[in-house]
Parts: C-alpha cells; structure tokens; sequence
C-alpha cells in the first residue's frame, strides 16, 4: 500500500476532479508485478493502468502497453488475461468504482478476472461509485479494507473538501533559506507541474502586491496547456496596471476582490501579504526548496504543518503540507 500511496501523490491534484488513487498488483508468491496511478480524469483508473502493466509483464504482450483508454483496456484485458491473474493481489488506495460513468466500473474488471485477494486503504466517499467492496466480496473474493487507512484519507482530502464545496492550496517556492523573490526559483519540473495544475484549477488567486512587483503572465506554456481563471487579491484593484501580461490571455477572466472563490479548487500564488490574509482559508501547502541559499526576501509568518508527503522535483525538494488548525 505504501507503493500504492507514493505512486499516487505523483499524480496529486493532476486528476481533478478525479481523486489521486494509486495501485499495486502481486502475484500469488507476493512478487511485485505492478505499481500504477491514475493520471487524468476521462481515462483508465489506476487499478485498469495496473492490470495492464502486469498482464504484460507476465506475457510479454507489449499491444496494450502504452494504452490508457478506459473502454479499450476493459474490453482488451476482459479477453486476454482469462484465468491471468487468480492468484494475485490488487492493491489500492481507494475503494474501486463499482458505477459506469466516463469509465466502466473497475469492480466489474476485477471481479471477471477473478482476483485471489483485493486490499483496500480508504471506501470511497462519493455514494454515486461506492460498492465495489462489496460486490467483490459477492463474487467471492477476499476483500480487506482500511489498510493505510489514514494515509490513503489524506490522499483523498483534496477530493473530499472539493466535494463539499472547495479546496484551497498555497504554492510557494523559496530557497534552502527561506527566500522567495530574487527571479526564478524552483526548477524546471517543478515549475512545469505549476503550469500542470494551473490547467485543472477552477481559479487562480494572486496577491496585488505580486502583480505589481512581478507583473506576471500565469499560464500555462510549459505544457501547452489552458491558462487559467485570475482572482487578483487587493483592496485597491485601480492601482494594478491593465498592461501587466496576465491581462492579455486570450479566453482568460480576470478578477479582482478580497475574499476567496467560494466553490472549486482554487490555487494561491502570492508573497507574504496573500499568505498572511488568507492564512485562515488555506487548506494545504504545496512548497518547493531549491538546493541553494541566496539573499533576499522571505516569509515572517507564524503557521504550523503538517508534513504529508515529500518527493524530489528536478532539483528541488516537493512538500504537501496541511494545516494543523484544518
């Protein structure tokens, strides 16, 4: 499961307004066969992506090894994995779907194949594609639950406060000294899972002082990808300049206000005025810390956190972190 979780986090946010949801498949010794997470909403699930990797591991047919249709690889995998996978273990963060919507259920795939055992870490909140525990378990596989169970609802909170209404997270890259300002910061990969997320959020919000000292475009270049909605937070939105970049996106609204968007998955991108008047609506931090020290300006704040996930990006180090007062 801790495979699973890790395999997950990579994908974090990336699937809105899917949840992060990693799996692993084990054969009947316990062998690793595969590890696999969903990446984007509309296609396979990671149970599916698992499923295919270890079918072609164990026959070496490479056909459907790149393949990330939903509707294909149910079909495909339906008839060529037959009695594959009898002996084998699926793990998984989150309950598989047991409801048809832009994807058929992944209960129904498991259950044809005929799984040994499925582990899952956290039951699925949305009543819509809940079930498949229990239609496994019908079918007369061996289903245990609440494995991780902690970790994997941490994975699922973005999703979960979505749900009910919205999620709000603070992006901030600083040095290994805490310096934010200066020119750019974090790496390369880094910034271009920036420019990722930019392209599912529902809006962005600035802090006016960023804007004014920046003067920023907020795309999403790096991936080619949909620039996203702008929320400019100030008190005095006359004093920001209509020449700044940000204001030449095509398609894009721009906004300006003191208070947050009420519903959606907003993303904050600000210095130390947005973070100290919004502190009180953040839900997570995403921070990036360079590998190097420099001089400038940091933040003088007082919050704590709690450490959720760590990766590397690029050159950086990748925190998620949570408030402790949420």
């Amino acid at each position: 499961m801790s495979l699973a979780l890790h395999e997950a986090w990579k994908y974090q946010l990336l699937t809105y307004p899917n949840p992060a949801v990693g799996a692993v498949i084990t054969d009947g010794h316990g062998a690793l066969l595969a590890v696999a997470a969903h990446r984007e909403a509309g296609k396979a699930h990671a149970e599916i992506l698992a499923i295919r990797d270890a079918y072609g591991r164990l026959t070496g047919d490479r056909d459907l090894a790149v393949c990330d249709d939903a509707l294909v690889l149910h079909d495909e995998l339906s008839k060529r994995a037959e009695t594959l996978f009898r002996d084998a273990t699926l793990y998984v963060t989150l309950e598989p779907c047991s409801h048809t919507g832009r994807t058929p259920a992944c209960a129904g795939l498991i259950e044809r194949l005929g799984f040994r055992r499925v582990i899952i870490g956290a039951m699925d909140p949305n009543p819509e594609a809940a079930g498949g525990a229990k239609r496994l378990q019908k079918a007369g596989i061996d289903v245990a639950t609440g494995v991780e169970k902690e970790a994997c609802e941490a994975l699922l909170e973005p999703f979960v406060k979505w749900q009910r209404g919205r999620f709000v997270f603070f992006k901030l890259a600083q040095s290994l000294n805490g310096v934010i300002d200066g020119g750019t910061i974090s790496s390369e990969a880094s910034r271009r899972w920036v420019h990722a997320v930019r392209t599912k959020i529902d809006r962005l919000v600035i802090g006016g002082g960023t804007v004014r000292i920046d003067r920023p475009i907020l795309d999403s270049r790096l991936v080619k990808g949909k620039a996203p909605d702008v929320a400019i937070f100030t008190r005095h939105p006359q004093s920001i300049d209509r020449t700044i970049p940000l204001f030449d996106v095509p398609g894009r609204q721009v906004s300006f206000g003191k208070t947050l968007p009420e519903k959606g998955l907003v993303m904050i991108e600000g210095g130390p005025g947005a973070f100290a008047a919004l502190r009180d609506e953040i839900d997570w931090m995403v921070l990036f810390i360079a590998p190097f020290v420099k001089e400038g300006m940091g933040y003088n704040a007082t919050r704590d956190f709690w450490l959720l996930h760590q990766r590397r990006s690029g050159d950086d180090a990748m925190l998620w972190l949570k408030s402790r007062d949420q």
